[in-house]
């Protein structure tokens, strides 16, 4: 009888135990998808890590090579770079709280064959779309974070997914510098 009251006893103890450990703390749950987020875009972005992000693999392109397209379907560096602006653009819009335009158009539209001077402004404004996602992560609410996640992750990994296909056209012809 003594054996099986000190079992109950352990149970209960045990039980006690577990029901008082101080739960996890949202904010810090909050703060490690801030995290998360943040280093994806950045990941994506400019620091390369796993992979090649946006900013090294379009370093040194010239607008003769952006335009480079082969026998296939295949889009030009360039083409791939209009792409991920107007993408990255409209999700930039919509997390400042702003509809964007409707879009009726083929997503092929998308993908446009850029002249030197354009070639020159989507690099810039690809750059500064990103960054300023980048900063909207950083200081957004964690009601924003949790509604923002899923069109953040995806992002980054759109970004990853073309800037691979920069990286494939670069080396194919050359003109990868790593």
């Amino acid at each position: 009888m003594n054996m099986k009251k000190h079992l109950v006893l352990l149970v209960v103890t045990v039980a006690l135990a577990a029901c008082s450990k101080p739960h996890p703390d949202p904010s810090a749950q909050d703060d490690t998808l801030r995290k998360v987020l943040f280093q994806q875009l950045k990941n994506s972005h400019a620091n390369e890590e796993w992979f090649a992000p946006f900013v090294p693999a379009l370093d040194g392109v010239t607008a003769e090579q952006a335009a480079w397209v082969d026998s296939t379907d295949n889009h030009s560096i360039g083409q791939l770079a209009s792409h991920l602006a107007f993408w990255n653009g409209r999700i930039l819009q919509s997390l400042q709280g702003n509809k964007p335009p409707e879009f009726k158009d083929d997503n092929k539209t998308t993908f446009r064959q850029l002249n030197a001077q354009e070639w020159t402004a989507v690099t810039q404004q690809l750059d500064s779309i990103q960054t300023e996602i980048e900063k909207l992560v950083e200081n957004g609410t964690d009601a924003q974070l949790k509604e923002w996640s899923p069109t953040i992750a995806n992002l980054s990994m759109h970004n990853a997914y073309h800037t691979g296909q920069i990286v494939y056209i670069r080396k194919k012809n050359g003109w990868w510098k790593k």
